[in-house]
């Protein structure tokens, strides 16, 4: 399957203003052959934690995925603010971030973040666990920016994920650990690794340099991209995870 990851930069919440910029570069995706698009960490409103920024569960942002993936017959998936549908942000609920893996059927497929990073721990709430999904022959695990740092949560899915995404909002001044981890997830997990981060200034003024990657199984760079709007695209084969953890057989020696 060719996966996209589509680096882009965001407009500060502004829904509507970025999915008319981004349905032209999913379009530009599956023009080059993507079967599933990736987007950033909060792709239509920019990584904010202004109160009410929340929208419902399968509001406006899940629904331009819902539409793309329609459209074009692909995977697209992204993260965005989301409340659930029994309980809202005037009721005193947090929303979640929200991973939406839209598939071309129409059906969606939800991972909530595990691990808020700094003030988001005030603004949003925790999701329960990992959460993996059968995309054609590749068995597919989200998760989300600051996830990253925690290689337990990784340990724990590897031997049931080929393709680990990981949309985020990294700054730029941590951009090494960026690079660093996303390799480190793949060689530990013998599993291919997509990184799709955003570019360009946030609304509080942090910076971002990109540096979005596909990394396969043996920790080798398949695509990468600088710190530019683009896309990165890569071919990943399930068959050659197995065959990497045929070779080398060190998962099963993995203690705790």
């Amino acid at each position: 399957m060719r996966i996209a990851a589509v680096q882009h930069d965001i407009v500060w919440e502004d829904r509507e203003a970025n999915f008319a910029r981004l349905a032209p570069q999913v379009a530009r995706a599956v023009g080059a052959g993507a079967e599933l698009v990736l987007l950033t960490e909060t792709f239509s409103t920019g990584f904010s934690m202004t109160p009410g920024i929340g929208e419902p569960e399968g509001g406006p942002s899940a629904q331009f995925l819902s539409s793309q993936a329609a459209e074009h017959g692909v995977w697209v998936a992204g993260t965005c603010p989301e409340v659930t549908v029994s309980s809202g942000e005037r009721d005193g609920e947090l929303p979640y971030n929200s991973f939406v893996l839209a598939a071309p059927d129409g059906s969606t497929h939800r991972y909530r973040k595990l691990h808020p990073f700094a003030d988001e721990r005030d603004r949003f709430r925790s999701g329960e666990g990992p959460v993996t999904v059968q995309v054609g022959d590749l068995r597919v695990t989200p998760f989300i920016c600051y996830d990253l740092r925690f290689a337990n949560v990784f340990w724990q899915t590897g031997p049931e994920t080929d393709v680990f995404l990981v949309p985020a909002n990294w700054p730029s001044p941590r951009r090494h650990h960026w690079t660093t981890l996303l390799q480190a997830r793949a060689i530990e997990n013998q599993a291919y690794v997509v990184g799709c981060n955003r570019v360009g200034a946030a609304g509080d003024g942090t910076d971002h340099a990109g540096d979005s990657r596909i990394v396969n199984p043996m920790g080798e760079l398949l695509a990468t991209a600088a710190g530019v709007e683009t896309i990165v695209l890569a071919d990943v084969d399930p068959a050659e995870v197995a065959a990497t953890r045929d070779r080398f057989r060190f998962l099963a020696d993995r203690r705790g």
